[in-house]
């Protein structure tokens, strides 16, 4: 069986959190520490069992399925991606390509633009984040983690595969903000040209986006947005609405 993609992510936390809980009081962690340790808390709250899991599969890839699945949902149904893409290679995704290059452009971006290759940081959000991949510069919120892509790399992680178009029948209790941050990030690598993930790639800076999400989305400030966004989730991810 395929091990769980989200799991490897909790095991590697919970195996840091369990060495370090044996002399140390977490008031005693520097802040990135104690920031993972309410991620992994908050995903274990949402998936029981998951730490089991990941005992079983912590060597494996976390993101393999995610790099072939992934090329299924970002052209229509029926339409063959042009140039082809394959899904054992990421050499021609990215910015490599035009179609991922659409998707990966920092919102605000014209990735059409000729005058060549700008550099992008893990904090310059891709456009694939927003509802038909459209960002509002007057309303930043409008659209923003609300896609369909979002939603099918969620329940193929987190359910299963075949449980992308269908309603799920998950065991969770509700999505959280810990596991959206999560599921885009992956999904920024998968889209992207690079083979193998690693928190410290400076070419995706994954880390830097996945903690630029959630500090966000841990923003009370934010709480009423954030609020509106964990309810659409919800019935997206648990009830398979139609996408309008």
């Amino acid at each position: 069986m395929a091990s769980h993609p989200a799991s490897h992510l909790c095991f590697r936390l919970a195996t840091i959190r369990l060495e370090q809980l044996e002399d140390t009081l977490l008031e005693d962690f520097s802040a990135d520490e104690r920031r993972e340790h309410h991620v992994f808390e908050h995903l274990l709250d949402f998936y029981p069992g998951l730490l089991d899991k990941g005992a079983a599969g912590a060597r494996g890839d976390n993101t393999k399925t995610l790099k072939s699945a992934v090329l299924d949902w970002i052209s229509p149904k029926g339409v063959a991606i042009q140039p082809p893409l394959h899904r054992n290679l990421k050499i021609d995704c990215g910015f490599n390509h035009e179609l991922t290059r659409s998707l990966l452009c920092p919102a605000g971006l014209d990735w059409k633009d000729p005058d060549g290759e700008t550099l992008v940081c893990g904090d310059q959000w891709p456009i694939f984040l927003y509802t038909n991949h459209t960002y509002d510069a007057d309303d930043p919120w409008c659209g923003l983690l609300r896609n369909r892509i979002l939603v099918s790399a969620y329940k193929h992680v987190f359910t299963s595969p075949s449980s992308v178009d269908k309603e799920s029948k998950a065991i969770m209790n509700a999505v959280t903000i810990a596991s959206i941050s999560y599921i885009a990030m992956q999904v920024r690598f998968a889209l992207s040209s690079s083979s193998v993930f690693s928190r410290t790639d400076t070419a995706t800076d994954s880390e830097t986006f996945y903690h630029s999400l959630l500090d966000l989305l841990k923003d009370p400030d934010e709480s009423k947005e954030v609020n509106e966004l964990l309810t659409w989730w919800n019935q997206y991810f648990y009830h398979s609405l139609p996408f309008c």
